[in-house]
């Protein structure tokens, strides 16, 4: 059985995205993945080559004024010599956001990952999951209690620091990990048969 290669490129600005970004290392790293956290505001070129040589890449970033942040977006831009050549085509790719809204508009965040993603040719994992915290019975500790399908999105209030960051929403990252390792592992099972 193959072990897949997941990395985490990521911006966080204040702390709380990188809570995220651990968490989805854990569950992948839980799902037998092999895991490399990588702040892209500080990317190195072998990194750089650790992100060309895994099976999958996701993406995290806090939602800034509607959007990822720009550090986010610099290393978006600089994914383009990676175009060029085709080196991210067929990997798979998903992607997680904090704000302090409830909405914040982070799906605005989470589709500018899955068009970057598509522009790369990469295969989109979505979470998954039902929304949670959605009838009177449900609680703000479901899993996707915020109602995400695209990707992880997390609410933290302004004024928590990084241990703020609801458990819901470190059990939905950690959730969102552990899906991008087993599909992974299924995309590399069917490549090796065929």
């Amino acid at each position: 059985m193959t072990t897949p290669v997941v990395s985490i490129a990521y911006h966080s600005g204040f702390g709380h995205t990188a809570v995220l970004a651990e968490a989805v290392r854990d569950g992948a790293a839980d799902a037998g993945a092999t895991v490399h956290l990588i702040k892209v505001d500080e990317i190195t070129d072998a990194e750089w080559e650790l992100l060309d040589a895994s099976d999958a890449i996701v993406f995290g970033s806090p939602t800034y004024m509607g959007t990822a942040s720009g550090a986010f977006h610099q290393f978006a831009e600089a994914t383009s010599k990676r175009w060029f050549t085709d080196a991210w085509l067929d990997k798979l790719a998903a992607g997680f956001t904090n704000s302090g809204s409830k909405s914040g508009d982070k799906l605005h965040t989470l589709q500018f990952f899955q068009t970057l993603a598509g522009q790369h040719g990469m295969t989109w994992v979505n979470l998954g999951l039902k929304p949670g915290w959605n009838t009177s019975e449900a609680s703000e500790n479901d899993l996707n209690r915020l109602g995400f399908f695209a990707g992880a999105g997390a609410q933290t209030h302004n004024d928590l620091g990084p241990d703020g960051v609801h458990k819901a929403d470190i059990a939905t990252a950690e959730h969102l990990g552990r899906r991008v390792a087993a599909t992974a592992r299924t995309f590399a099972t069917g490549k090796a048969a065929a």
